[in-house]
């Protein structure tokens, strides 16, 4: 066995810098209770200078640009790292909502109609109202973490919002009415089904990260052959966008069983009430337990030279 030590990169610069650094301590303590690991925190987009891929396995534990949309997984690809997570391609394309959501599209699974455009194309309200209805869902259509999203309903609201974008790619979708749930998905298989029940409804940035503003079941109450139909989903969704090591698959469904993926996260939160660690718990997998096995494939590469 080749010796290595796990470096576990955390911060950077983007709007999600604070919840990569609560992620990342949280991980590196966990590590580094198995393996040699090393810290890194990032004040720059750009690979840590002193890391070396000769001895070091790297653990990325990072959010919003840069960390998940595949840049820094082709600069680490490029140095000859084995790290852990989805390589670059997966990262880019998962990253950007369109592109994912046309490959599982393709793949057969549901996702909710949308309208994709930046600050030079904005639609007109009759024209949004008339393709996607009267209540829509905008958000950034690159972005993670639940970052910009808003709910609208009628015009005023929705000529508003329109209003203000000023630049980035967004996206419209049509509001679909149903619970919501989240599924780990480590080495190609799901895990558990967490529901998420905010208040208000909608799960956007604010209630994601405010203590008490959303409460889980883990696992969620279902009936069987929706469990493995959300499940077989989630395994189908990770597969068409590529993925490898662990992803998590966000999904709705309605009140007669039908269901949408929303999205997938190849670098998700990694808290220990984060979702991932609650999907991972439903199969017996402990926050340390999850840590290590996210980081198995990268291990294997590592001692393969692949």
């Amino acid at each position: 066995m080749k010796k290595f030590k796990v470096a576990v990169l955390m911060g950077g610069v983007s709007s999600e810098r604070e919840v990569s650094l609560v992620s990342g301590k949280f991980v590196f303590e966990e590590v580094a209770k198995s393996f040699g690991a090393e810290c890194a925190i990032l004040e720059k987009n750009e690979l840590p200078k002193n890391l070396n891929p000769r001895d070091t396995i790297v653990f990325p534990v990072m959010h919003g640009e840069y960390g998940e949309d595949g840049t820094l997984q082709r600069e680490l690809e490029e140095a000859g790292f084995a790290f852990a997570g989805s390589g670059s391609l997966a990262s880019k394309v998962c990253m950007n909502k369109p592109a994912a959501k046309a490959l599982m599209k393709a793949a057969g699974l549901g996702v909710a109609p949308e309208f994709i455009f930046d600050k030079d194309s904005v639609p007109s309200v009759e024209c949004a109202i008339s393709l996607l209805g009267k209540k829509l869902i905008l958000k950034p259509a690159d972005k993670g973490s639940s970052v910009g999203l808003k709910t609208l309903e009628g015009e005023g609201q929705t000529a508003s919002a329109l209003a203000e974008i000023k630049g980035g790619m967004w996206m419209l979708e049509s509001f679909f009415k149903g619970r919501e749930f989240s599924v780990g998905v480590i080495e190609g298989k799901a895990a558990g089904i967490v529901e998420i029940i905010p208040e208000g409804g909608v799960y956007d940035y604010k209630r994601k990260y405010t203590a008490g503003a959303t409460r889980y079941e883990f696992p969620a109450k279902l009936k069987e052959a929706e469990e493995n139909s959300i499940k077989l989903a989630a395994e189908k969704a990770y597969a068409s966008c590529g993925c490898r090591d662990f992803a998590r698959v966000d999904f709705l469904m309605g009140e007669s069983g039908e269901f949408i993926v929303l999205e997938i996260n190849t670098l998700p939160g990694m808290t220990p009430t984060s979702l991932l660690p609650k999907s991972a718990s439903c199969i017996g997998l402990d926050f340390g337990g999850l840590c290590k096995k996210m980081l198995e494939g990268a291990i294997k590469r590592f001692e393969s030279g692949s």
